[in-house]
C-alpha cells in the first residue's frame, strides 16, 4: 500500500482510531493496579496472586509481539488488528465474568496477546497512513494512546470500580475494545502485504535486527525502562514517607507527572522525526536531573513533572528511531517485547 491509497480526509480518522486503540490496550494492561485488593478479595486469593493479572499480561505481550510480528507478516494490517482488538474485547468481558482467577488469569493471558500484537503493528503505522513529512507526529499521536492511558485511562477505571465494582471497569474496557472493533473497520483502509514482497522484506528486516544499531536501541530501551521503573515504582511511598505528602497531594503529583508525559510524547515525537538519538540524550538527560535532585526537594512537583516530561517521549523517540534505522515491524515487535520485560 502506499500514502496515495488513504484520501487526504481519511488520515486523521485512521490515525485517531489507532491511537484510542493504543489507549484501549494500555488501559486494559493496567486495570488492576488500582483494583488488586477487590480483585484479591472477590476470587479469594491473596494480593500477591492476584498480582499476576498485572504481570502476566506484559510477559505474555512481551512473547506475542516478535511471534505475531513474524507469523502475520503476510496478512493485511487492518484485518489483523480488527482481529486483536476483538481478542481484547473478549479477555475483558471474561475477565469481567470470571468466576475464580484461574479463568481471571486465563484471560489476562489472552489481554497480553492483543497488546503484543496490536502494539507492534500499530506503533509503525504512521508512515502507512501519512505523508513523510507527517510519521513524526502520526506516531506522536499513535503512541500518545499510552501516555493518556496512564493519567486518565487508570484513574477512570479506578474511579468506575469504586463505585460500580471491579468487574464493571473490566466490562467497560470490554464495551471500548468492541466498540474499537467497528472504529478501526471504519477508518483503516486496507494495509496488504504488497504480492511478493513479504519473503524480500523479511529476510531484510531480520538482516536489519542483527544489525548494530537496532541491538543499540533495544538495549538503550531496556536500561532506560528498567531505570525509570526501578525509581519510579516508589514515587508514592517517597512522597509519603519523605515529602510527608497526604493523600490529595500525591494524587495531584501523580496527576501531574502524567499529564506532562503527555505533553512529552508530542513534544519529543517533532524533534525525533529530525534527530532521535539527541533527543532520546534530552529526555535522559531530564529524567536523571529530575531524579538525582528528588531528596534534596521538599515538595518536588517541578522535578516530577520534569521526570514526566522525560520519560513521556522516550517511548516516541525510540519507535522513530527503530523506523530510520528500517527495522520494520519485527523491530517494532523486538522493542515492544523488550519494553514489556523491562517492566
Amino acid at each position: 500500500m502506499t500514502i496515495t491509497d488513504v484520501s487526504v480526509r481519511a488520515r486523521p480518522l485512521a490515525v485517531a482510531s489507532v491511537a484510542v486503540g493504543t489507549f484501549a490496550i494500555v488501559t486494559s494492561e493496567m486495570l488492576p493496579v488500582g483494583l488488586l485488593t477487590s480483585i484479591a478479595a472477590d476470587l479469594g486469593v491473596s494480593a500477591g496472586t492476584a498480582g499476576l493479572t498485572m504481570s502476566a499480561p506484559g510477559l505474555v505481550a512481551a512473547v506475542a509481539a516478535p511471534a505475531l510480528a513474524v507469523t502475520a507478516r503476510r496478512l493485511d494490517r487492518r484485518v489483523v488488528l480488527l482481529a486483536l482488538m476483538a481478542v481484547l474485547a473478549v479477555a475483558n468481558l471474561a475477565a469481567a465474568l470470571a468466576p475464580n482467577h484461574a479463568v481471571m488469569l486465563a484471560a489476562r493471558v489472552l489481554t497480553g496477546v492483543s497488546i503484543g500484537g496490536f502494539w507492534a503493528f500499530a506503533a509503525g503505522l504512521g508512515e502507512r497512513l501519512v505523508p513523510a513529512r507527517h510519521v513524526g507526529r502520526a506516531t506522536s499521536i499513535i503512541l500518545g494512546g499510552v501516555s493518556v492511558a496512564s493519567v486518565l485511562g487508570v484513574p477512570a477505571a479506578t474511579f468506575v470500580s469504586s463505585y460500580a465494582g471491579w468487574r464493571s471497569a473490566f466490562a467497560a474496557a470490554g464495551v471500548l475494545a468492541l466498540l474499537l472493533v467497528g472504529v478501526l473497520a471504519a477508518t483503516l483502509p486496507p494495509l496488504r502485504q504488497p504480492a511478493g514482497d513479504a519473503p524480500a522484506e523479511t529476510a531484510e528486516k531480520r538482516s536489519t535486527w542483527l544489525s548494530g544499531p537496532l541491538r543499540v536501541i533495544l538495549t538503550l530501551t531496556a536500561l532506560t525502562v528498567s531505570g525509570h521503573f526501578a525509581a519510579y515504582t516508589y514515587v508514592r511511598p517517597f512522597l509519603e514517607q519523605v515529602s510527608h505528602a497526604g493523600p490529595a497531594l500525591v494524587g495531584t503529583a501523580l496527576l501531574l507527572y502524567g499529564a506532562a508525559g503527555v505533553a512529552g510524547n508530542f513534544a519529543a515525537g517533532a524533534r525525533a522525526a529530525r534527530n532521535p538519538r539527541a533527543t532520546l540524550v534530552v529526555l535522559a538527560a531530564l529524567m536523571a536531573a529530575a531524579t538525582a535532585l528528588l531528596p534534596l526537594a521538599g515538595l518536588p512537583l517541578v522535578l516530577l513533572m520534569v521526570w514526566g516530561l522525560g520519560y513521556g517521549g522516550i517511548g516516541v523517540t525510540l519507535q522513530l528511531w527503530i523506523m530510520r534505522t528500517g527495522g520494520g515491524e519485527l523491530g517494532t515487535a523486538l522493542f515492544v517485547g523488550v519494553f514489556n520485560v523491562s517492566i
